[in-house]
């Protein structure tokens, strides 16, 4: 069924049970399901035709929601993008996709004005908490629309979302999924977690990365479960949604589980109804998914997959999982380990992770040349070194590519490098990973300034800021005298994570 089709059905079985708890309000249903008529029907008024993309800029709540499945419904393609983003970040994937619509709040309306002129299909932003006005219309006017059902013939194959992930250039590719692709991924996913319709899931990773939409809505929506949306991370906030709400699954990232079992109030709350953890996004240290499950009696299920696999493609079962590892492959999907020449590796030798099936993106939009590359042979090549074992479960023993994981978040230090080279102070620049317990990694620049400057470290810290998000930004800025080079000339990064690989 298409992604839409899901919702629908869950209105149809479940009509007053709660699909949403969001602060101190719940949706049902049958409700959420009017509501993204509602929404579906305004976005066709207002002239989005088949398969036109929608930026959707907005932080964890129901509207969210709303609008991702009002997108898909009518017929049109779902653009995330991260609300921290900076106005050329935003601007950037917006002339990418070539939005014709976006979804946003009346506190970001101001950026999207700033940079509106550069936007030349940007016909019209859609106000959360606004008023209508030239170009602008307000999303509240939509949504208390009384519509009929929106019936949109949508085929397997139709675009339903274009997750933006960075490259090893650090420029964002628009990996395009359809809804054949997310639906087979949804099912299999379920499957081998084995959600049901009692489940109440824990939705506190961010809704516009591609974890988050899999694990934290999809895949509690067609099930028939329950979402239990939180805004944002606080360890607080999650011990008290979990306990008040009787959440049963919380899928997180390491550093989210690492937070809550430090948190100092832990003891104070109840989490007996939790009966499940699901972990992706970084790799989970042994010493935390052994000292969280011993704390709170309840497994961390390991799983991961790239962005263009809609994510997930290989999870831990329930029944029999392996730590260290992310388990086998989803019923459906085949994975194979390959040497530099693209030769299948024996069980146990370490390549790149290369992948097949149902889930794998339709391409990169707009970039055939960077999807012939992805997709040699017929499989996706990850850029993740790993290897399988005898019973067909993954590992990943490294990445292939320069890329940090910051909390879960990808961050390519060609972008940061990009936007520090523009500061007049700076001569040359590599960034790196270095290790970080409580979000994984956290980038470190490494600076040789011009002659005669005698700019701080914090100086280029707030350089950074001001152009990109903040999790992307160097945590620690260190002045050298020179890079160290290949023999080729390029900056020898395998020499300086060696280096600086203890630093704290």
């Amino acid at each position: 069924m298409s992604i839409d089709e899901m919702l629908c059905r869950g209105a149809q079985r479940f009509p007053e049970k709660t699909a949403i708890y969001f602060e101190n309000s719940e949706i049902t249903y049958s409700q959420l399901d009017s509501e993204v008529d509602s929404l579906a029907s305004g976005l066709l008024e207002l002239g989005l035709q088949h398969q036109k993309m929608v930026g959707l800029l907005l932080g964890n709540n129901p509207d969210f929601v709303r609008s991702y499945f009002a997108i898909t419904r009518a017929g049109g393609v779902v653009v995330p993008i991260n609300p921290l983003y900076k106005d050329e970040e935003v601007k950037y994937l917006l002339n990418q996709a070539g939005a014709v619509f976006l979804i946003t709040t009346l506190s970001l309306l101001p950026l999207i004005q700033r940079v509106w002129g550069d936007l030349p299909t940007l016909q019209k932003v859609i106000v959360i908490g606004g008023e209508t006005g030239e170009r602008v219309v307000s999303y509240g006017e939509l949504l208390a629309k009384i519509t009929k059902p929106v019936e949109i013939a949508i085929k397997m194959d139709d675009t339903a979302a274009c997750l933006f992930t960075s490259g090893t250039t650090g420029k964002p590719k628009g990996a395009l999924l359809s809804h054949g692709n997310l639906a087979f991924d949804v099912q299999a996913s379920t499957k081998r977690i084995q959600m049901t319709p009692d489940d109440k899931h824990l939705c506190v990773l961010p809704l516009f990365h591609s974890f988050a939409l899999m694990a934290t809505m999809l895949c509690p929506l067609y099930t028939g479960s329950s979402i239990v949306i939180v805004p944002q991370f606080h360890p607080d906030l999650v011990l008290q949604a979990i306990s008040s709400k009787k959440v049963t699954i919380f899928c997180g990232i390491p550093a989210m589980f690492a937070s809550v079992l430090s948190a100092p109030e832990k003891d104070s709350y109840d989490l007996k109804s939790l009966h499940l953890c699901a972990s992706g996004g970084a790799p989970a240290p042994v010493e935390l998914l052994q000292a969280f499950e011993d704390k709170y009696n309840v497994i961390i299920l390991e799983g991961d997959g790239p962005t263009e696999t809609s994510p997930v493609a290989y999870v831990n079962p329930v029944e029999l999982r392996k730590i260290g590892s992310v388990g086998p492959p989803l019923d459906g999907v085949r994975v194979k380990i390959v040497d530099e020449a693209d030769r299948e590796l024996l069980v146990g030798e370490i390549g790149e992770i290369c992948i097949q099936g149902p889930n794998v993106m339709q391409g990169y939009l707009n970039q055939p040349e960077a999807t012939a590359e992805a997709m040699k042979g017929g499989w996706f090549h990850t850029g993740d070194m790993g290897k399988v074992d005898e019973d067909g479960y993954i590992y990943i023993m490294d990445r292939k590519k320069d890329m940090i994981i910051v909390g879960g978040l990808n961050v390519y230090p060609r972008e940061i490098e990009d936007c520090l080279s523009k500061h007049p102070g700076v001569a040359e620049t590599a960034v790196i990973g270095m290790p970080d317990e409580l979000r994984g990694e956290i980038p470190l620049a490494l600076i040789v300034r011009k002659p005669g400057v005698k700019a701080t470290p914090e100086e280029f810290t707030l350089f950074c800021r001001k152009h990109l998000a903040n999790y992307k930004c160097p945590r620690q800025v260190i002045f050298i005298d020179s890079l160290p080079r290949t023999t080729t000339g390029k900056v020898d990064k395998k020499y300086l994570r060696k280096e600086y690989d203890t630093i704290r």
